[in-house]
């Protein structure tokens, strides 16, 4: 509205007290209006871009990594109609937080907890809602030490999920440069059945859309890709029709399954994979990637001196500083198959040259490990160890649980999606509905 006056304004003299807390009263109310709270500019944003991850994802464009990735109009969304559901930050090694600030999209937390954790396993928490209403909600004068944050909702506010366009995290980190070199692979054995994506109940083409809408660095596979005698036109009628998608972007081993074909022991698998499979003329390999030295074996003949003088002088060689090996039996498994000692003279070479990780098929279930020595001794020096045989095959049952088995599923179909980077590592069990079954703590390499 504009003012007309029909003559001059009459000039005062305002004492200079009168002014001074004119002023101060301006720059209070300034500071009022301002949406972070005084002296909050000290903070940084800390969390855009760091590694993510979520209880569930409502689809794989709706991915943990869309809340942290500064764009206003992308989001993390879960699976609707499921509590608890939660939502997590790597912030890097030694992060303090002063402030959360949470912006949800219509299917928002009427009640959720921000907490913090220096390993991802114990949380302190941060703050608490008990009656939100979505929107922004912008938690500061928080006090916290971690490496990991996470918003952890306990009641959704609407009947879908829950779903974040943004988290931002603000604070400062420690001194200790944060871990470089990241990657995703992601992982699975036991794979294609003798079925198509024709009927409903086949399951390899439902975790190689999985495992395409995640789309790692690359893939690789711990045995029995083709089942049931792994014929060359076996592998071309299913294995190819699903996870034959990405074939070049796979490092596969065999199985026990490899060696039935009739044509001979390997024959479809080499037939069908190629140099793909031996990029160095036999069944086993190595390859590195970032940080890390992988060792691809073949434990089918585990007992041939060829085989286990190469593995010696390859891990005398490798100069990286995180190594992780597969292949398809495991020397631990709380499944039908059990434990097979025939792994463990490789497990003794593995454990010393330091190995940090042992990635195994066979048995039709999902199982972790801590970390562990050949002879089953829990100790902080041991090779984690995960049995990841759900690609496709029918599901075993958990039968006798072995020592230092930390998580156990049988029955959903998934893949395992390992994250690395120069210095650790992590993962979670995804099931092909895109919901994370497991999420295991970083570990840090040896």
């Amino acid at each position: 509205m504009r003012l007309f006056a029909s003559a001059p304004p009459r000039r005062t003299t305002t004492p200079l007290s009168l002014v001074l807390a004119a002023v101060l009263l301006l720059v209070g109310g300034l500071l009022l209006a301002l949406p972070d709270r005084a002296g909050a500019a000290a903070d940084s944003l800390i969390s855009q871009g760091r590694p993510a991850t979520a209880s569930s994802m409502e689809d794989g464009t709706f991915g943990p990594e869309k809340a942290f990735d500064g764009v206003s109009t992308t989001r993390w969304a879960s699976a609707e109609g499921v509590d608890p559901q939660w939502i997590q930050v790597d912030l890097g090694p030694s992060a303090t937080v002063s402030r959360v600030k949470l912006v949800w999209e219509a299917a928002y937390a009427k009640a959720y907890r921000v907490e913090i954790s220096t390993d991802g396993t114990t949380w302190t928490r941060l703050a608490t809602e008990t009656a939100g209403n979505g929107a922004t909600d912008d938690w500061t004068g928080l006090t916290g030490q971690g490496r990991y944050l996470r918003v952890y909702g306990t009641a959704r506010g609407t009947s879908y999920g829950y779903s974040l366009y943004t988290a931002e995290v603000y604070g400062t980190t420690g001194t200790t440069t944060p871990p470089t070199g990241a990657f995703t692979v992601v992982a699975a054995g036991d794979i294609a059945a003798q079925c198509t994506s024709s009927s409903s109940s086949c399951a390899h083409p439902k975790t190689a859309a999985l495992a395409q809408r995640i789309n790692p660095s690359f893939y690789l596979t711990m045995g029995d890709n083709q089942y049931d005698d792994a014929r060359i036109s076996d592998f071309r009628n299913y294995y190819d029709k699903s996870w034959g998608a990405f074939k070049a972007k796979t490092r596969p081993i065999p199985g026990n399954h490899e060696t039935y074909d009739p044509a001979g022991a390997l024959a479809g698998y080499k037939a069908y994979f190629g140099s793909i499979a031996y990029p160095q003329g036999k069944s086993y390999y190595s390859y590195d990637q970032g940080n890390w030295h992988f060792v691809a074996l073949d434990s089918n003949s585990f007992d041939d001196a060829a085989q286990i003088q190469w593995l010696k002088d390859d891990l005398a060689r490798n100069t990286k500083g995180c190594v992780a090996a597969y292949f398809h039996h495991p020397l631990y498994s709380s499944g039908g198959h059990g434990n097979d000692p025939v792994s463990k003279p490789v497990w003794q070479i593995l454990y010393g040259a330091k190995a940090d990780l042992v990635l195994n098929g066979h048995d039709h279930h999902y199982e972790r490990f801590a970390p562990q020595d050949p002879n089953g001794k829990a100790t902080a020096d041991g090779m984690v160890e995960i049995v990841g045989g759900m690609g496709g095959a029918e599901p075993y049952a958990i039968e006798t649980v072995q020592p230092n088995s930390q998580k156990r599923i049988s029955g959903p179909y998934g893949v395992l999606k390992l994250d690395l980077t120069d210095t650790t590592y992590t993962w979670q069990y995804v099931g092909t509905d895109d919901q994370v079954k497991d999420s295991a703590p970083t570990y840090t390499c040896h």
